[in-house]
């Protein structure tokens, strides 16, 4: 390998001070919540397979003997990837179809889920039948229905579509934004004036 300037190492764990945004090939992002992020090796390489466009760089390099190249911050897809499919039934999808907030108190607190029809009941695990509920409303409803303890969920649980949570996941920003990125996240703050 030939010579190369101590500023343009990469070092190992460097992978997470390089992440890349991910874009579908419509340039909007794969995924809200969690950010659709790559290592910065990860796109390199999807790069070489011609798999993606670049659209933007860090100002960092990368080099080899015979090559070297900005490492990107931002690339898009070349083959757009639907996003028709159901999402995951998982805990992390139910909080944010629920705003991370219990149906009960709305507290944020100790978030878990609860049956609306308990299982004992015949209640089934799915979309339509568990909610997000802190631990204190999940012990006091227990294995009642909800009208039992006087308590209604302020929300009706559905089963999202992809577009739906990733619409909510724009309300909740990852702690780190690159400024490349900006111009294809859109959260819902308030513009500087």
């Amino acid at each position: 390998m030939g010579y190369v300037d101590k500023e343009d190492i990469m070092a190992s764990n460097d992978c997470y001070n390089y992440p890349c945004l991910v874009l579908n090939a419509d340039y909007q992002p794969l995924s809200y919540l969690p950010l659709s992020l790559w290592p910065w090796q990860n796109a390199v390489k999807a790069v070489f397979l011609d798999r993606v466009n670049v659209v933007n760089n860090y100002k960092k390099v990368i080099r080899s003997e015979s090559y070297k190249m900005m490492v990107p911050s931002v690339v898009s897809l070349k083959d757009y990837v639907s996003q028709d499919r159901a999402p995951a039934f998982t805990r992390f999808n139910l909080f944010l179809r629920d705003g991370f907030k219990c149906v009960y108190c709305c507290s944020s607190e100790e978030l878990t889920f609860d049956h609306l029809i308990p299982r004992r009941l015949g209640g089934k695990t799915t979309w339509e039948n568990i909610v997000a509920a802190c631990t204190r409303c999940n012990f006091k409803k227990g294995g009642r229905l909800p009208k039992e303890v006087g308590m209604a969920p302020k929300l009706k649980p559905f089963q999202p579509s992809i577009h739906q949570l990733q619409a909510k996941g724009r309300k909740f920003p990852p702690n780190h934004l690159h400024a490349t990125w900006a111009d294809y996240l859109y959260w819902d703050v308030e513009l500087e004036k």
